[in-house]
């Protein structure tokens, strides 16, 4: 074999060597999309501020006793691990990436070398190779299959619906000029209640994200689950109902007055507006079976397979805790306030 060829033939080695390097460190990188059906989150956890999200046997948490730094845990609150220091909110998860709104404050009197981390994130699981997706500030978030649907707020007055894919490759805005709460995903439609001219029940097919109204109801805060709608009824003094989406009819669950409300499973967990005797309820979803979990005004209802997880109007601490589907028995979030202790120790 001559020079000439030996040679020729060690760079051809060589350059298929750096291709195949190349091209591997391309397919490391890069974000696996995921299926149309990939939910973040519950829609009931998120309109209550995403706090909790459990996926694929762990729960991600945002910590009180940590300011909110986002942990970990088991379903049984053993195993704690911090993942993320800072304020975390709308914690969606999917495929091997956490996703979360940083709530940073980026009004520091001009100096740029202070601005706090805010907007949209994505993690590996474990907390790791955080990557800035759009750097806004956000009401509203959920992971739709492949993309994040989220409510962009510019200015004080002015909110848009966006949405980007979970690699970063596409970005577009859905709606410039109207609040879309995009909470309520189901299988390519998000499922939202008008704003602007009416309250009515519309769906987003997000194949061409395009909208259509379902039904001319009166609603707010939509939660699917099992071929029902469950709302608070503007019309009714906020009433907590339900909408059947195979035989469109509504139906009333509780009289009450709701602030707020979460759906699992079979129970409906709820807090009660009443000038003299607030409380945080439960009832089964056909509206049977009402009980007082615990007398007060509350807030951010967020709910797992096992436990269901919530605050004092007002006061971020102690998170109290009571079983999801057992018998009520409130008790205070133990595990997270000892898991934040040991890290500042």
């Amino acid at each position: 074999m001559s020079r000439t060829l030996r040679n020729a033939l060690i760079l051809s080695a060589t350059g298929m060597i750096l291709i195949l390097v190349i091209t591997a460190v391309a397919l490391t990188g890069k974000i696996a999309l995921n299926d149309e059906s990939t939910v973040g989150n519950t829609a009931g956890n998120l309109n209550n501020n995403g706090y909790f999200c459990e996926y694929d046997g762990r729960v991600y948490f945002a910590n009180a006793y940590d300011n909110y730094s986002i942990y970990s845990m088991n379903p049984d609150e053993t195993d704690m691990k911090k993942l993320h220091s800072g304020s975390s909110s709308f914690i969606n998860a999917g495929g091997d990436y956490l996703y979360y709104v940083a709530a940073g404050n980026r009004d520091t009197g001009g100096d740029t070398s202070f601005r706090s981390a805010y907007g949209i994130y994505r993690s590996k699981l474990n907390g790791k190779g955080a990557t800035g997706m759009d750097r806004c500030h956000v009401a509203a978030m959920q992971l739709c299959g492949s993309y994040l649907y989220y409510d962009k707020i510019d200015t004080k007055t002015s909110i848009s619906l966006e949405k980007v894919r979970i690699d970063k490759e596409d970005r577009q805005t859905i709606n410039p000029a109207a609040l879309i709460n995009p909470h309520c995903y189901v299988n390519g439609t998000i499922y939202y209640c008008g704003t602007t001219e009416d309250h009515y029940l519309y769906a987003l097919n997000t194949a061409t994200d395009t909208a259509s109204v379902v039904w001319e109801g009166n609603l707010w805060n939509p939660v699917y689950q099992d071929g029902y709608i469950y709302y608070m009824d503007v019309g009714n003094n906020y009433r907590l109902c339900r909408y059947s989406l195979y035989d469109d009819a509504a139906e009333v669950l509780t009289e009450e007055r709701v602030d707020l409300f979460n759906v699992y499973g079979s129970y409906i967990y709820y807090q009660t507006n009443d000038a003299s005797s607030p409380a945080l309820k439960r009832m089964y979803t056909d509206g049977t079976s009402q009980e007082t979990v615990r007398n007060g005004t509350h807030q951010n209802i967020n709910i797992t397979s096992q436990y269901v997880y919530f605050n004092a109007y007002g006061s971020p601490t102690p998170v109290y805790k009571t079983s999801t589907a057992g018998p009520v028995n409130v008790t205070s979030f133990d595990a997270g306030m000892q898991a934040a202790l040991s890290e500042t120790k």
